[in-house]
């Protein structure tokens, strides 16, 4: 087992001058990229609170599209992410408000594409994340396990046929969670598991009768 040093378990190794606003802003680009995972057409970062008020002066305007961009905290490549090709690339801006009613840290990725889709998250502190929203369904994704997302018709029997798939795999559920926005209407499964996600999993679940969306949220590298 590699050792960690008292420094790894205090803060995360970063570039950048703080956990909350700069890990923690890669680390929730990372994982709406996991959960988006096309290549969007325009990106707008609305931040709230503190990340709108001190984000820029600690870098989290870069460090939440250096994420989205797939680039880890460590990486030397966030201080100068604006001027690198392949933010050159993508129509991206960002918007700033005060809302008492959302966390500090609080951030939301609006995304347009051929998925219109927005994630907001959290940076809870120490580099710790969580996604708390997707459109209008309340999620708990953190990036500490795999994940399985969909949307789908709220229906009788829909959960017990995914979680049926999961258990044929031998696949331990750690935890589930549901919304939905009406009876009957569309809802929506955050599905956390131990170990890996077969992708012919995700292609079973697709299979099911009105899911209408599903993504294979892989966990962040500690």
């Amino acid at each position: 087992m590699k050792q960690r040093s008292l420094f790894d378990v205090i803060s995360p190794i970063m570039t950048g001058p703080s956990s909350s606003h700069t890990a923690g802003a890669v680390r929730l680009g990372l994982l709406a990229r996991n959960i988006y995972k096309e290549t969007p057409e325009k990106i707008i970062f609305k931040l709230y609170n503190s990340y709108a008020s001190t984000g820029r002066g600690h870098g989290t305007d870069k460090a939440l599209l250096a994420g989205l961009l797939g680039l880890t905290v460590d990486s030397e490549d966030i201080k100068n992410i604006f001027n690198l090709p392949q933010s050159k690339n993508i129509n991206y801006s960002f918007e700033y408000e005060q809302n008492m009613d959302r966390h500090p840290n609080a951030v939301d990725f609006i995304l347009e594409g051929k998925i219109n889709m927005r994630i907001s998250g959290n940076s809870t502190g120490a580099g710790n994340v969580e996604i708390v929203k997707i459109n209008d369904f309340t999620s708990r994704i953190s990036g500490e396990f795999n994940t399985i997302l969909l949307f789908y018709k709220d229906k009788p029997g829909m959960i017990s046929k995914v979680s049926t798939l999961i258990q044929e795999e031998n696949i331990n559920i750690a935890s589930l969670e549901c919304d939905r926005n009406a009876k009957g209407q569309t809802a929506s499964m955050c599905i956390c598991v131990d170990g890996d996600i077969p992708e012919d999993l995700i292609k079973k679940i697709e299979k099911i009768e009105d899911v209408y969306f599903v993504r294979n949220v892989e966990k962040l590298e500690d």
